[in-house]
């Protein structure tokens, strides 16, 4: 049968459409396919950190908490971080509370140790006073027994002799009261001194636990910016947060001169780590802005972050520029530069297919599409290196079509 015109040209033109869309993929099409490219190859491990300065130095709590066994203390107050202070303005205030029990016990104390060397000394006037009266009568028989024996001498012997051993009596017990009487001014005067030291160490005691309740009012050691320390598990030591004897910082000042980014790296990647490897950041809050550093410490022990099931390494990194914009606690991007290959073709790895552990990408030709192999080198994150099989300029589909073992091999 015979077409007629307007027929065949209806036929022709879906032919003519059928052979562009196979030869000629449509712009959305177009969007699938990416060129070859050559150059410098960098191999880089990213991770996010936060910023601290290199160097703080720490405002801390009174150091004689232990020493009156108080263990832990409560900030009950404490200014907002970032503010900047003077040397000696106000930080935070510690809780007053188990101090000023202390006092209270203390006072007490103190009252009670006064009261018992106020008596230790009146006693011992007393007894004092009475040994001294008996010593003193003691003096007056020997002279009483000294006339008596003088008087006798025109006595019979024996009443002399007896007037003679009165005498020596009465010599004897002088002499051994004077004895007691030195013994037990000794003993008095060490009761009375073990009284007063005691009251001395409790009026000591009471004093420095006066001078510790105007300590838990926290200065500043000199001017800077307030920084809340973190405690071991990341929260920041704030309002409402309890320090201990064995760490009483309330927060840091810190030297914004020189900052470091803290990161943490998976356990894959560390094996690459190490020092003096260079460093690209950016900063969340200033996006447009890169600085550049160096890693100057990998750690050797690997951790587990906090509701994270990964280990993970931490690494600091030195940024070089000084910026007065940075400060502590911003989040930072970090490009730690592993290896730079120079001049190498590379491609996306999404463009690399596997069929029978062979590697092959669909490359565009003017035969339409086609299969090639191809071998690889090392990756970064997003893309392959190519040894063999393509050249730069190339086009290649960065997705695997349906109908791929239709497509033939070059």
């Amino acid at each position: 049968m015979k077409l007629k015109k307007p027929q065949l040209i209806a036929v022709i033109a879906s032919i003519v459409a059928l052979m562009a869309y196979i030869f000629w993929p449509s712009a959305s099409n177009e969007e699938l396919f990416v060129k070859v490219e050559k150059g410098n190859f960098k191999i880089e491990v990213n991770t996010s950190g936060e910023l601290q300065a290199k160097k703080s130095e720490d405002i801390k709590g009174p150091t004689g908490l232990r020493a009156h066994g108080i263990w832990q203390i409560k900030i009950t107050d404490i200014i907002s971080e970032g503010s900047y202070v003077k040397m000696g303005d106000y930080v935070a205030q510690l809780d007053k509370s188990e101090v000023a029990n202390k006092i209270i016990a203390a006072s007490t104390e103190v009252e009670k140790f006064t009261s018992e060397y106020d008596q230790a000394k009146l006693d011992t006037a007393i007894e004092m006073m009475k040994i001294r009266d008996d010593l003193l009568n003691f003096k007056y028989e020997i002279e009483e027994k000294k006339l008596i024996s003088e008087q006798s001498s025109y006595e019979a012997l024996a009443i002399q002799r007896q007037a003679e051993i009165d005498l020596e009596k009465a010599n004897r017990n002088y002499s051994q009261n004077l004895s007691s009487y030195n013994l037990k001014k000794k003993q008095n005067m060490a009761k009375v001194h073990q009284a007063e030291l005691s009251l001395r160490q409790k009026q000591s005691e009471l004093t420095r636990l006066e001078e510790l309740v105007q300590e838990l009012k926290i200065n500043a050691p000199k001017d800077g910016m307030v920084v809340y320390k973190r405690s071991w598990d990341g929260q920041k030591i704030t309002s409402g947060s309890q320090i201990s004897v064995w760490d009483p910082t309330v927060a840091t000042l810190p030297d914004l001169s020189k900052m470091v980014t803290k990161t943490y790296v998976n356990e894959i990647d560390i094996s690459n780590l190490k020092t003096d490897l260079k460093v690209n950041l950016t900063v969340d809050a200033f996006p447009d802005k890169t600085y550049t550093g160096k890693v100057v410490a990998v750690a050797n022990v690997g951790e587990q972050l906090p509701n994270s099931d990964a280990k993970v390494f931490e690494v600091t990194v030195e940024i070089n520029e000084k910026d007065t914009l940075l400060r502590p606690a911003m989040t930072t991007n970090n490009q730690i530069l592993i290896e730079e290959i120079k001049d190498v073709i590379y491609i996306p790895q999404e463009s690399v297919f596997v069929t029978d552990s062979v590697s092959y990408v669909v490359v565009k030709s003017t035969m339409g599409l086609e299969r090639q192999k191809v071998e690889l080198g090392k990756t970064n994150d997003n893309h392959v290196i190519i040894l063999s099989g393509l050249t730069e300029g190339e086009e290649i589909l960065m997705v695997k079509p349906e109908d791929i073992e239709s497509i033939s091999w070059r």
